[in-house]
Parts: structure tokens; sequence; C-alpha cells
């Protein structure tokens, strides 16, 4: 049987990340995109948002965890927010891709893509 998934797209944030001074010191574009794997059966079945995985409460835990944070990698944040999805009731697995818009010279961007699941963390 296949997984049902959320997808939230295009979260456009402001952030501490990076490893250079410059970077420690002045807020960048961060673009976040998480697909949210579950079982969605119920809440198409009951139309009750209690049955529902409440991606408006992941999406506000990333927004405020994403504009405090003080990350060196992108690979650490994405591994933090991958583990704030999966603290969210119903979530089996999450995939997160996250990109530095301008971080590389000729480049749209640069990110990285990773998938996790309550095992990970566990």
């Amino acid at each position: 049987m296949s997984e049902d998934r959320i997808h939230i797209k295009d979260l456009f944030l402001r952030g501490i990340i990076g490893i250079n001074d410059w970077e420690r010191e002045k807020r960048q574009d961060i673009l976040i995109n998480i697909t949210l794997f579950g079982d969605l059966r119920p809440a198409g079945l009951s139309d009750q948002i209690e049955d529902c995985i409440n991606y408006r409460t992941i999406a506000k835990k990333v927004i405020r965890y994403v504009e405090e944070s003080d990350r060196f990698t992108v690979e650490a944040l994405a591994t933090d927010i991958a583990r704030l999805c999966l603290e969210q009731e119903g979530v089996k697995r999450a995939r997160v891709s996250l990109e530095k818009p301008g971080a590389l010279r000729f480049a749209r961007s640069v990110g990285v893509e990773i998938e996790r699941t309550t095992e990970d963390f566990a």
C-alpha cells in the first residue's frame, strides 16, 4: 500500500546558516520544502480535524525554529526540521529539502534533500 503525503511547498524563511563569519552575523534566505508521509484515510473518511496531521502546527514550529536557529550546515538544519516534523502525531516519515538561494556563484541555489523516519531519532 502506498503512503499518503502532505506537501508544504516553498516555505521562504531567513536564518543564520553557514560557516563563514559574515554568515554568522547576517540572516540569509532559506527555502524549505517538506513532504510528510502518513495515513490520511481516517481524516478522509471522518472529515474531522482531530483525525488530520496538523500541518499548520508543523509549519509554525519550523518557522520559529529556523528563524531562531544558528546552524553551521544545511545538513544539520534539515535534520532538525525532519525531527520536528516527526514529533507530530501521525507523521511516519518526513522528506526535507533545504536550499540557500544565491549561496554559490552562477547557481540559483545550493541545497540538500533528506528523508528520515521516527526510527532515525529513536
